[in-house]
């Protein structure tokens, strides 16, 4: 870090940001239960962003390119490195803004023991937690990778911030297969977890090796038409999503989203009134603001506007940094059994699922989805879901059963009234 500052100083460049990254890695690699390849991997690598100010027609700006820097390379490598930045940066230049506020403070270790025990024992537990699962009669995993991270970010600005924090985490995917009585294989991941939470994994891989079975004999009778709709786990974080990126500081400044705090985004809900709070997952941004949590929705009614410090500092509002997590806090009206104790359509997964945070829309082609009449669930394949939100979240209920991941917690399901799909009579 002392080196790239000094070197910054001999390229001539006054104000920048540095991130440097640390990161000690175990990855696991299964074919079935066997394991293929195992790997541990220590990187330290650094983020330079550099800043350039102008001035055109009496007016000030600035703009930023970044650059990437390795240990290994020289001095003479990285100063051109950051010239090359610097001439480069001219060429975009934007309304001018000034950089974060300056913070020191000292590190911040995350606690745990995914934080604290080696990753490649963290990463055995995980692998077992993974398998246990796999004894599933006509369906099984056939091929699995798990990574553990443990990070050390430090930050640094010409401003004066020198901040750093330790955190943890572990993901992987997986691909689970049956055979019969047709041969079909889902790729499910897990987004990953802050804590060696092995009883969660044991449980998406159960699930998922139930739906697999029932994708193998999937049937391709879904007509189309208007259904009630259950979105449930990751679809159910990508649909909500959808209110953190439409209130960030980058869609509102263009105005690409016209929202405002105390507007009442979710329109005249006659279902549940929607309540959301941006989650903090390290202490301080990439560029050095300390987060915090930040209620974002509550019923129904934006409540704050969020963000990188450049935007925010053109909206003249507090920079908070750019979350990566967040929580729907209803508690859910409904059980999951009684969302499906009615004919709708309960989506499961999707070639590619879809929210599209500038329309609205959301949806994606059915790999695996039930179909729900007289009180049976029928396993089906193929058609699609074109849905709104904005029409979608006029009514709408949220399960008791909770679902948490990395970037999201909240209920496991949503049910959706009224949505257009297109079944396979259509195709």
């Amino acid at each position: 870090m002392e080196r790239i500052k000094r070197l910054l100083k001999e390229a001539g460049i006054s104000d920048y940001i540095v991130n440097g990254y640390t990161e000690r890695t175990a990855e696991l690699f299964f074919v079935k239960k066997q394991l293929d390849t195992r790997r541990i991997k220590d990187v330290e690598k650094f983020k330079v962003t550099v800043y350039r100010t102008g001035e055109k027609d009496g007016a000030k700006l600035r703009a930023f390119t970044d650059v990437t820097v390795l240990e290994a390379q020289t001095d003479a490598e990285i100063i051109d490195a950051f010239r090359g930045a610097y001439f480069a940066a001219q060429f975009a230049m934007n309304p001018y803004y000034e950089l974060p506020d300056p913070v020191i403070a000292p590190l911040i270790e995350a606690k745990g023991k995914l934080a604290e025990q080696a990753p490649e024992i963290s990463a055995g537990e995980m692998a077992e937690a993974l398998f246990s699962a796999d004894h599933e009669k006509g369906a099984f995993v056939n091929s699995a990778e798990i990574f553990v991270i443990q990070k050390r970010v430090h930050v640094v600005s010409s401003a004066g911030t020198d901040v750093s924090w330790t955190e943890a985490s572990v993901k992987g995917e997986y691909v689970v297969q049956a055979k019969e009585p047709e041969d079909v294989e889902m790729y499910r991941d897990f987004g990953g977890y802050t804590e060696l939470n092995t009883a969660a994994l044991t449980a998406h891989v159960k699930e998922a090796l139930t739906f697999v079975k029932d994708r193998a004999r999937a049937q391709r009778i879904l007509k189309s038409g208007n259904y009630d709709v259950i979105l449930s786990d990751e679809n159910v974080m990508q649909t909500l999503w959808f209110y953190a990126e439409r209130s960030e500081a980058n869609m509102l400044y263009p105005g690409y989203s016209t929202w405002k705090v105390g507007d009442a985004v979710q329109g005249e809900a006659v279902g549940e009134r929607i309540d959301l709070t941006l989650k903090v997952r390290q202490p301080y941004s990439d560029e050095g603001i300390p987060m915090k949590d930040l209620k974002l929705l509550e019923n129904g009614v934006l409540r704050a506007v969020h963000g990188a410090n450049r935007f925010c500092r053109y909206l003249g509002v507090e920079p908070t940094g750019s979350y990566r997590k967040f929580s729907c806090d209803n508690p859910g009206s409904m059980t999951f059994a009684a969302m499906k104790d009615r004919p709708c359509l309960w989506a499961v997964t999707f070639s590619g699922f879809e929210m599209d945070s500038f329309s609205g829309h959301f949806g994606g082609e059915i790999r695996l989805a039930y179909l729900i009449e007289n009180g049976k669930a029928t396993p089906v394949t193929g058609g699609s879901i074109n849905g709104n939100i904005f029409e979608a979240q006029k009514d709408l209920a949220f399960s008791k059963e909770r679902y948490s991941e990395l970037s999201y917690d909240g209920p496991y399901a949503m049910l959706l009234k009224n949505i257009p799909v297109a079944g396979t009579d259509a195709e």
